[in-house]
């Protein structure tokens, strides 16, 4: 059967911790408190710990005139899918214009006969509304 491990004892560990506390050499028993002022000047600032070097502009004059393949290639790429969407934003300006004028000539066709319609019932309601004259 299994042998369970004796505890220790809570001396035992209380000692190990101080002996631990010992080695790595805090001095200081009680934890500081919250109350405790703390000097603003003696916290570091970024700048003080990342020291990078000023960076220049750009400059297009220094830039590699040669482009790698895969670069180009992907400029090809958008160069395509942006003239292949302007052709399809064309084609549905087209379409449209094209719709318009097609629902104008609808109407222009039919406004004659419409009129005539609206004239017909007008004329219908008037003589029924108006007594005939004598």
């Amino acid at each position: 059967m299994d042998n369970p491990k004796p505890t220790q004892k809570p001396a035992h560990l209380l000692n190990d911790l101080e002996s631990i506390r010992q080695l790595l050499g805090d001095e200081q028993v009680e934890p500081p408190l919250l109350i405790d002022s703390l000097d603003p000047n003696s916290i570091p600032l970024l700048s003080d710990v990342v020291n990078a070097p000023h960076q220049a502009p750009i400059d297009q004059a220094n830039l590699p005139t040669s482009v790698p393949p895969a670069v180009q290639a992907l400029r090809e790429t958008v160069a395509q899918s942006i003239s292949r969407d302007s052709e399809v934003n064309r084609l549905d300006n087209e379409l449209r214009a094209a719709a318009q004028l097609i629902l104008q000539d609808v109407i222009d066709d039919f406004v004659p006969q419409i009129e005539a319609e609206l004239k017909q019932r007008l004329q219908a309601r008037l003589a029924r509304l108006l007594p005939p004259r004598r």
